[in-house]
């Protein structure tokens, strides 16, 4: 029982902190020092990228799309970690599923392509910080539990 506690409450925690209620960057343009890198809540599975470019860019524009794409795959990259650490209901973890089933791999890969920017914010060295959403019921019928 006190063990079930434990997790939910490090759960609820993570999902609070992952949250994109709260921001990333300072007023001053500052990435803040300390983040949950992703989080669970009742609905959905959020993840956090980062991204620079290239500070030889002459284009202001360029940068920041830049940027913007690379924190994208990062989220992504974060987003899949994040997933294959999740057990399938036969008791095995996605990372050793995807192994030896490639429609798996296939379905996971949609799923995080499929998720959604839901907050995006720009550092003062035109960085770029976001998050991604993917609803739990987009995984629906994948085997995966969250």
């Amino acid at each position: 029982m006190k063990k079930n506690c434990v997790l939910a409450a490090v759960f609820l925690a993570c999902g609070c902190a992952a949250s994109p209620d709260k921001g990333m960057v300072s007023k001053t343009g500052e990435i803040d020092t300390e983040w949950v890198e992703e989080g669970v809540t009742a609905n959905y599975v959020f993840a956090r990228g980062i991204g620079a470019a290239d500070q030889a860019l002459a284009n202001k524009t360029q940068r920041l799309a830049t940027a913007r794409n690379a924190a994208i795959v990062n989220a992504q990259y974060n987003m899949l970690s994040f997933l294959k650490g999740v057990q399938l209901e036969g008791g095995i973890t996605v990372e050793k599923a995807i192994e030896t089933d490639s429609v798996l791999a296939t379905k996971i890969d949609q799923f995080i392509r499929g998720a959604q920017v839901v907050r995006t914010e720009w550092t003062s060295d035109d960085g770029c910080v976001l998050v991604l959403r993917l609803a739990k019921s987009s995984l629906a019928g994948s085997g995966l539990k969250l």
